[in-house]
């Protein structure tokens, strides 16, 4: 895919590539406003992402997902953050496409671990073998991921800074 001009940003990934910290760094660099839609979804229902796992279950949740991100591509000058299945809904996928530069930071399922260890918010990750539910989701995401993205980065050890100025390199804004 090739890189549109400069409109909205939007990063996906597997949860623990780094989305939120890598998307803050990079709309204060590029001075756009910066949103993660699991957070705005939390902020309009009022409730943690866990509590309406435990209450709607998966389906109910990417229900209330799409609804967020179809609102929120609906805004300019944004870099946003998605939520690691938010590509498994091809609505969503559409509106990312047709709203703006899809970024896709890419992290090895070892790196996820790392990263997600200690994670008391992801409920996907609440359950006795974390790594094989990983991999289990790589398996079934990432040829989204590669297929929906413009840009793809691998996060790598770098810092969140230098992702961002990596993903700015390559969008041609340096």
């Amino acid at each position: 895919m090739s890189v549109k001009p400069l409109t909205n940003l939007y990063i996906i990934g597997p949860m623990g590539a780094g989305k939120t910290t890598v998307g803050k760094a990079l709309a204060s660099f590029l001075h756009m406003d910066f949103l993660d839609s699991d957070q705005e979804l939390e902020r309009t229902t009022g409730v943690d992402i866990q509590t309406i796992f435990d209450l709607e279950g998966e389906a109910g949740f990417r229900r209330r997902e799409q609804k967020i991100i179809s609102h929120l591509t609906a805004k300019r000058n944004l870099v946003m953050a998605t939520g690691g299945g938010t590509i498994l809904l091809a609505e969503n996928r559409k509106a990312l496409r047709k709203s703006g530069t899809v970024i896709y930071l890419a992290a090895t399922v070892e790196m996820q671990l790392n990263r997600t260890r200690y994670s008391t918010h992801r409920p996907l990750l609440q359950n006795e073998n974390p790594q094989q539910l990983l991999e289990t989701l790589m398996a079934e995401r990432e040829p989204l991921y590669l297929q929906e993205a413009d840009i793809t980065v691998a996060t790598g050890n770098q810092s969140s800074r230098n992702v961002a100025r990596e993903i700015m390199l390559r969008l041609g804004t340096q």
